[in-house]
């Protein structure tokens, strides 16, 4: 099977250009092709030789992906997409408007192993894993398609990331090439449902990033009803690897909380969630919970939401109520999955 060039650093490709017997100046020329100016052939690469151009064709591919679906949101200007992938999967990305420029929301698996019951993403279950390539066509296909720059990225899409670790520390590597997308590291948001050993493992990295949390609860019971993972990896646990990795990166934890109604949104909920996060380098994101058909799920009154968000604020913990965003395509936080079955107004 030919080797997935685009997933390739500019090390590694250079490596095996010099196996090919070309000079190492051609695998920094590949590489501009692939992640500056992006295409999705080889025959696009007008200054690399035909005797090259045939040899990269038996020996590697460049996988992309194609746009089956795009749909607009009538409410902002939130666009999402369903992209199909070269072996027929489905994984979907969301762009975003915002005063400082374009985000985009990608995806680092097909379907998701976690099984949070508020969450769409894996009602449909797991398939794979995403390689690199195909976490950054996401990117480069949807500013192509938008004729955008896109200056933000966040790993919140459909997936684990940190159950992708190899691949999503890959993906980080070349969008953030001085030689590619040149994307700030600072300018990238990785969600985690609460995968304690990745989060140690990111902590080493020391990236500079930002890590976003998804607590939803402040206790175990609750937690564990709602979040599998939670069995796994306590909210102790959890919290002091939240703890170490702030301390090791000097970065700020975002810790993102879904207001369900009747399930973690009271103020005695507010109160226990604010002790156990007293003192820590964070701010808490809170996310009305977006309507998932399976699901029986209602988001909290604006009135509740105002409450809890005053009790943090009065123990000293920053918060704030995200913006929602796409609602009406299924775009929102919790909406992604890898399959369409929401009736949505196509584009």
């Amino acid at each position: 099977m030919p080797e997935d060039i685009k997933s390739m650093t500019l090390e590694e490709l250079t490596e095996e250009i010099e196996r090919l017997g070309e000079k190492r100046f051609v695998a920094k020329q590949i590489f501009s092709w692939l992640h500056d100016k992006r295409v999705s052939s080889f025959d696009e690469m007008t200054d690399i030789s035909k005797d090259l151009r045939r040899k990269l064709k038996n020996f590697f591919k460049i996988y992309d992906c194609t746009i089956e679906k795009k749909l607009c949101s009538v409410y902002d200007d939130t666009v999402k997409y369903l992209y199909r992938l070269h072996d027929g999967e489905l994984i979907e990305s969301v762009v975003m408007q915002y005063k400082y420029g374009y985000t985009i929301c990608v995806s680092s698996q097909v379907g998701c192993k976690m099984g949070c019951k508020f969450c769409a993403s894996g009602i449909a279950g797991f398939v794979r894993n995403l390689t690199a390539s195909e976490i950054l066509s996401q990117v480069y296909k949807s500013a192509a398609d938008l004729g955008i720059r896109i200056s933000h990225v966040v790993m919140m899409g459909v997936g684990e990331p940190l159950d992708n670790f190899d691949n999503v520390m890959r993906f980080l590597r070349l969008v953030t090439d001085e030689k590619g997308m040149n994307l700030s590291m600072r300018n990238i948001s990785l969600s985690t449902c609460g995968v304690v050993s990745g989060i140690n493992r990111l902590k080493e990295k020391k990236l500079q990033l930002t890590l976003s949390v998804s607590l939803h609860a402040p206790n175990d019971e609750i937690r564990s009803r709602t979040m599998p993972v939670n069995n796994k990896w306590g909210i102790d646990e959890l919290l002091r690897a939240c703890k170490s990795y702030a301390k090791a990166t000097s970065r700020r934890i975002s810790f993102e909380y879904a207001m369900i109604d009747g399930v973690n949104d009271s103020d005695e909920c507010a109160k226990e969630l604010a002790c156990r996060l007293a003192g820590m380098l964070c701010h808490v994101n809170l996310i009305p919970v977006n309507s998932v058909k399976e699901r029986d799920y209602k988001r909290s009154s604006d009135k509740r939401m105002k409450s809890f968000i005053a009790i943090l604020e009065k123990k000293g913990i920053t918060a704030t109520v995200r913006r929602t965003l796409g609602s009406d395509i299924n775009a929102s936080c919790g909406q992604l999955r890898r399959g369409q079955t929401a009736v949505e107004r196509e584009v």
